[in-house]
C-alpha cells in the first residue's frame, strides 16, 4: 500500500473517532444555539401500568417491588405487572407472594419467550393508557412516573425514557468507567431530546403511549431502541426526561457479555434505518448515523489507524501519533490488570472493552446467530 492511500486511511479512521466522540456532542451543542423544540408539559395523572419483564431476578425481584410500593403516584391509577420470563428460580413465587390480583399482578409464563415475547404478550394484559417498562435490577427515583408522565400533556409525544445512573460505581472494577460512560450518553440524548430528536431510549425507564406499542418481532435485541424508533416513524415524539431516574448497581451492569449483547443489538438495528429513509426524516437520519451506525464503524477504524501508523512509522509525525497510541493501549490493559487511581484511568479500559465487544459481535452476526440470550 503506498504512502499516499495508507495517509488516507489513517486520518479518515482517525475522523471517524474524533467525530462520533467528540465533534458530534459539541455539534449537537451548536445546533441548540438555532434550534428548539420544548414539550409542553402539565401535571396530569392518567392511568399508568408498569411492566416488570424479569428472568430469574429472585435476588432483585422483591427489592424491586418494595421500590414500586413507594412511588409518588396514585395507587388507584397505577397497575404493576410482573413478568416472569420462564423463571427457574424462585422469581414467580415472590411476585406472587406480593401480588392482589388487581393493582399488583404476576403474569408467569411458564416457557422463555425473550424480553420481547414477553412485552408482546403482556401489554395486551395491561390496564394503563401509559405503559412504563423497568428492568428488575432499576430501582426507580420515588417521582420519576410523574415526570415521566408529565410529558405525555403533549398530545405530540408518544415515548419518554428517563435517565439511569450507576449506584455504588466505586465497588465494582469498571463501576467509575461505566459511570463516566453512562453520564456521556445522557448528555448526548438530553441535546438531541431538545432538538426534537432522540431515537432511542433506555429499558430500565421507559415510557410509551399503549395504543403505539409496535410489537416487535420477537428476535429484536435492543427493545428500548427498537420501539421508540417506531413510535417516532408513526410521527410522534420521543423525549428524554432527564428528571425521571431510575438507579441501577454498577456490577449489574458491567461486563463483557453484557456489552456484547448491546453491540450486536446495535448491529440488529441497522435495519431500522429503512424507517427514516421513506418518508425522509433527515434530522433522526443524522442523529441514528452520528449516534448509533458511526459506532459501529469505530472498532475497525480503530484497528485501521493501528495498522496504517505502523506502515508510517518512518515519518516522525506519524513517529509520534504511534507513540500516543502505544500509551492509550498499554493504559487500556494495566486497567483490565488493576484499579488504577485516579479512576478515570480506567476509561481507556473501558473504552477498548466495548469496542472488543464489537468485533465479537459482528463475528458472531457474520457467522449466522442472531439471538443473543437475554438475562
Amino acid at each position: 500500500m503506498s504512502h499516499p492511500i495508507t495517509q488516507i486511511f489513517f486520518w479518515v479512521s482517525a475522523g471517524i473517532i474524533v467525530y462520533t466522540y467528540l465533534i458530534y456532542p459539541v455539534l449537537l451543542l451548536f445546533l441548540r444555539l438555532f434550534v428548539h423544540h420544548p414539550i409542553r408539559k402539565e401535571p396530569i395523572e392518567p392511568m399508568v401500568s408498569i411492566l416488570v419483564p424479569a428472568y430469574n431476578e429472585a435476588d432483585v425481584i422483591e427489592a424491586k417491588i418494595k421500590n414500586l410500593r413507594s412511588l409518588d403516584y396514585p395507587k388507584s391509577r397505577l397497575d404493576v405487572v410482573i413478568a416472569s420470563d420462564g423463571s427457574t428460580d424462585a422469581t414467580a413465587e415472590i411476585a406472587q407472594h406480593h401480588s392482589d390480583g388487581t393493582r399488583f399482578r404476576t403474569l408467569d409464563y411458564k416457557e422463555n419467550l425473550g424480553k420481547i415475547g414477553v412485552l408482546n404478550a403482556s401489554v395486551p394484559e395491561l390496564a394503563g393508557e401509559i405503559v412504563v417498562f423497568s428492568d428488575a435490577s432499576a430501582m426507580l427515583e420515588e417521582k420519576a412516573i410523574r415526570q415521566l408522565v408529565a410529558n405525555f400533556a403533549d398530545p405530540e409525544v408518544g415515548a419518554v425514557s428517563g435517565i439511569y445512573r450507576v449506584v455504588k460505581a466505586s465497588e465494582a472494577h469498571l463501576g467509575r468507567a461505566e459511570d463516566f460512560y453512562w453520564k456521556y450518553e445522557t448528555f448526548l440524548k438530553t441535546q438531541e431530546s431538545e432538538l426534537g430528536c432522540v431515537v432511542g431510549g433506555h429499558g430500565q425507564i421507559l415510557a410509551i403511549r399503549k395504543a403505539l406499542y409496535p410489537f416487535p418481532d420477537p428476535g429484536i435485541i435492543n427493545d428500548d431502541y427498537v420501539i421508540p424508533l417506531r413510535i417516532l416513524k408513526m410521527g410522534h415524539r420521543v423525549v428524554y426526561e432527564p428528571k425521571a431516574i431510575a438507579r441501577e448497581v454498577a456490577e449489574e451492569m458491567t461486563g463483557f457479555n453484557r456489552r456484547i449483547r448491546v453491540m450486536a443489538g446495535n448491529i440488529q438495528q441497522l435495519r431500522e434505518i429503512r424507517e427514516l429513509l421513506w418518508p425522509p426524516r433527515l434530522f433522526p437520519l443524522f442523529v441514528f448515523i452520528s449516534h448509533k451506525v458511526l459506532r459501529l464503524v469505530v472498532p475497525f477504524a480503530m484497528a485501521t489507524l493501528v495498522i496504517c501508523n505502523l506502515l508510517l512509522l518512518r515519518q516522525p509525525i506519524y513517529a509520534r501519533l504511534g507513540l500516543l497510541q502505544l500509551c492509550f493501549y498499554l493504559l487500556a490493559v494495566a486497567g483490565g490488570w488493576r484499579n488504577l487511581h485516579p479512576k478515570i484511568l480506567q476509561v481507556p479500559h473501558y473504552f477498548c472493552m466495548i469496542n472488543a465487544a464489537g468485533f465479537v459481535a459482528m463475528y458472531k452476526f457474520l457467522l449466522g446467530y442472531r439471538k443473543v440470550a437475554w438475562k
